[in-house]
């Protein structure tokens, strides 16, 4: 991290945590963020879902809800981004404060609510992302909809020219029942739509499905069962969770999704059982608690093909996309692995 990065995480740090991410999106903006492009090397060039990755650490959606950054972004380590959600129509979300730094747990929890700009003003950004970066969509439903199902396939209907994958995004707890479409009959509908969507495009692309945390292994079986059927092409595990064991930090108790390091073991436990019921067919994406190569490693070994962080840049700054990339290029070489691919599930037996 440079000196400049930590003097302004250090300014950021004393702004309420909303105002801060928007400042940082304008700093990014203006120039002020690293530029030296994706780090990649032989091991750590991997593909996703017939993606060709520089190096399979990503950028979450949320972070860049409205795809506000993508020319800023894509200098930074990061080998593949993750823009929205987005919904059909823009909405505002939850009222502020909705979003809480856990400092001394190295967490967040947020309780936005789907706030984005809407399908079509993101579509037209989205249009003019700069050439040669794998750039995704994280598809949303608006809160008030009479047809939340079908709300996933108009989003991917306007904007999936523009993008290189989708999400099905029906874990995030902070729109009420959007987590009840994870039900098996429900979530097979809804992809139905979807593959439907994916299907009309020109070019069609990836779709992935997001999932909460908060699942048993039967229910696990049931998404892994679902996914297979609906040709889905990979898992993101996992969104935010509504868990908060062992937490010390003075807002724990605020309602909405908990990110960032306490995420970390249950995250990966869910993912190393979707590896194991899908016999490691299907892609997996490992999400919560990736603030280090080391855990980036372990999520990997657990049974992913790439990772995505969000919560750990609010502590590590946007340089820690590089260094976790250079960081998991020298694990991949200190265990003797020659790609990415070959470390994939090798640990993931140590989760189950």
């Amino acid at each position: 991290m440079s000196t400049l990065e930590r003097l302004g995480l250090a300014a950021l740090q004393r702004v309420d945590p909303e105002t801060a991410h928007g400042l940082a999106l304008r700093a990014l903006n203006a120039g002020l963020g690293p530029r030296s492009g994706p780090v990649t090397s032989p091991r750590l060039s991997t593909q996703l879902a017939g993606l060709r990755l520089p190096n399979p650490v990503g950028l979450a959606a949320g972070f860049d809800k409205n795809a506000e950054t993508l020319g800023a972004l894509a200098q930074t380590g990061f080998g593949f981004l993750e823009v929205g959600a987005a919904t059909p129509l823009p909405q505002p979300g939850n009222p502020r404060p909705r979003l809480f730094r856990l400092s001394e747990d190295r967490a967040a929890i947020n309780r936005f609510g789907f706030n984005n700009d809407g399908a079509e003003a993101i579509a037209a950004r989205l249009a003019r992302r700069p050439e040669g970066r794998v750039v995704g969509l994280n598809l949303g439903a608006n809160k008030t909809s009479a047809d939340r199902a079908g709300d996933f396939a108009r989003v991917l209907a306007t904007c999936g020219a523009h993008v290189d994958f989708a999400t099905v995004n029906v874990s995030s707890p902070n729109t009420e029942k959007l987590r009840d479409l994870q039900g098996a009959a429900a979530l097979r509908a809804l992809l139905e739509g979807v593959m439907a969507a994916r299907a009309a495009l020109v070019r069609p692309i990836p779709v992935f499905l997001k999932i909460a945390p908060d699942m048993d292994d039967a229910a696990l079986d049931d998404i892994a069962g679902v996914v297979t059927e609906a040709g889905l092409h990979g898992i993101i595990a996992t969104n935010t969770t509504l868990a908060r064991d062992g937490l010390v930090s003075a807002h724990k108790g605020e309602a909405g999704g908990l990110s960032g390091a306490p995420l970390f073991e249950a995250s990966t436990r869910v993912l190393a059982r979707l590896s194991q019921a899908t016999e490691g067919t299907v892609p997996l994406i490992g999400v919560g608690g990736v603030d280090s190569a080391g855990a980036a490693y372990a999520k990997i070994r657990a049974g992913a093909s790439a990772v995505q962080l969000y919560t750990a840049l609010v502590y590590g700054g946007i340089s820690l996309a590089a260094e976790i990339a250079t960081g998991l290029d020298t694990l991949l070489e200190r265990d003797g692995f020659s790609t990415v691919a070959d470390a994939v599930g090798t640990g993931r037996g140590d989760w189950l």
